[in-house]
């Protein structure tokens, strides 16, 4: 299970015991994996500032995990074929010892060994400018996303357009890795050479009959020069001034014959667009790629520090000052999510009775709180989902 369950309680000596005895608790029945989950001394500022700066953190939060989801969403489109390799591609920039060995490790591990980038996000700062440099890094990565994904969209759009031109029957499909010059009678001011797609039922009466199909048709002009499931393309030379003649009697015997003229320069230029634009994805895929997975680690990391920044908020708004809480990182066993709510209800229902009894009566409200939908509990309680690409 990927769902995570960033909560906070008071520090103080009765809390620690509650800790102790929810730990023993959850274990006991095996309801979910624990462990702490370390925030650096923050500086609070006044309770004013804080209010607001727990909405924004709100807001920051959204927009955090929707860039993630976007960004690995976008790994894997840019990945194609290897899509099912995705996952092992979205990985986070380690703690300390990782980052000096380049290490990037899996989000799981990541987030419960946090440990609070210093030099990223000093600590000494207020609080509002830990969050605005959180809010500048995302929306950048964002931005930088957009662009370089619409060229490389772009890039990837033609080429499957021309792409998507090589295949399909004889009668659609682009005929320039299939035509040579010497199939044609070119510069000629009276002979043309059509082509002719021909059903394969039909070869025998297309032998039979192309020379009489019109007047002035070459004797001996015919020529399949390739063919797929449905049928074969046949070259036919005739004197031009009676193509529309020749055409409205193939057709009557179900032979079509193509719009197609022979154009040396235009069938190179074609070529050569498909070749440019397939090398040109192939440049742009490598940078991409890196691009992505460093910026999705960027993004990530950035993410979990936003989880922090909202639980030492709300930690602080809810239990006071001076600071002192511990916040812990839960893990819930996917069939005992109900189970262990009623246990951390139960440990810490002493902290707000009133949001205790709530849990239990669903229809109460809770007296000057207008939270709507969002979970509320007699702790500080976050939700971290890392089931990213599930959701994306």
């Amino acid at each position: 299970m990927s769902e995570f369950w960033l909560i906070s309680a008071p520090g103080d000596k009765a809390n620690l015991i509650a800790w102790d005895r929810m730990n023993t608790v959850t274990a006991k029945a095996n309801l979910s994996c624990n462990s702490k989950f370390i925030i650096p001394d923050l500086k609070v500022g006044t309770l004013d500032a804080l209010v607001g700066l727990s909405d924004e953190l709100g807001k920051l939060d959204s927009f955090a995990e929707s860039v993630i989801k976007k960004i690995a969403q976008y790994i894997g489109e840019v990945m194609e074929d290897s899509k099912d390799k995705v996952q092992e591609n979205l990985l986070a920039n380690g703690g300390a010892k990782a980052k000096l060995q380049l290490l990037k490790i899996d989000l799981i591990s990541y987030l419960t060994r946090f440990e609070w980038d210093m030099a990223k996000y000093p600590i000494k700062q207020p609080l509002k400018n830990i969050s605005e440099a959180l809010a500048k890094q995302i929306t950048q990565i964002e931005t930088d996303m957009k662009n370089r994904a619409a060229v490389y969209n772009n890039i990837k759009g033609n080429l499957q357009n021309l792409e998507r031109k090589t295949v399909g029957n004889l009668l659609t499909r682009t005929l320039t890795d299939i035509v040579n010059k010497e199939d044609f009678v070119l510069n000629s001011e009276y002979l043309i050479t059509l082509l002719v797609v021909v059903p394969k039922s039909s070869y025998v009466q297309w032998q039979k009959t192309y020379e009489s199909l019109s007047d002035m048709v070459v004797p001996r002009s015919t020529k399949m020069i390739t063919e797929d499931a449905e049928g074969g393309l046949f070259t036919v030379t005739l004197f031009r001034k009676v193509i529309d003649d020749f055409k409205a009697k193939a057709r009557e015997n179900k032979f079509m014959v193509r719009e197609f003229y022979y154009d040396e320069k235009e069938l190179k230029c074609e070529k050569e667009e498909m070749r440019k634009l397939a090398s040109d994805k192939k440049q742009q895929y490598g940078p991409l790629l890196r691009w992505l997975k460093v910026n999705f680690s960027e993004s990530f990391v950035a993410w979990i520090h936003i989880k922090a920044l909202r639980v030492f908020s709300e930690s602080v708004l809810r239990y006071g000052l001076p600071v002192n809480f511990q916040a812990m990182l839960i893990q819930p066993n996917k069939k005992s999510t109900k189970r262990l709510r009623d246990v951390l209800n139960a440990v810490f229902k002493h902290l707000d009775e009133v949001a205790a009894a709530s849990i239990m009566d669903t229809s109460m409200d809770i007296p000057g709180l207008q939270l709507g939908n969002q979970d509320y509990y007699p702790y500080v309680y976050f939700k971290i989902d890392l089931s990213i690409l599930e959701c994306s």
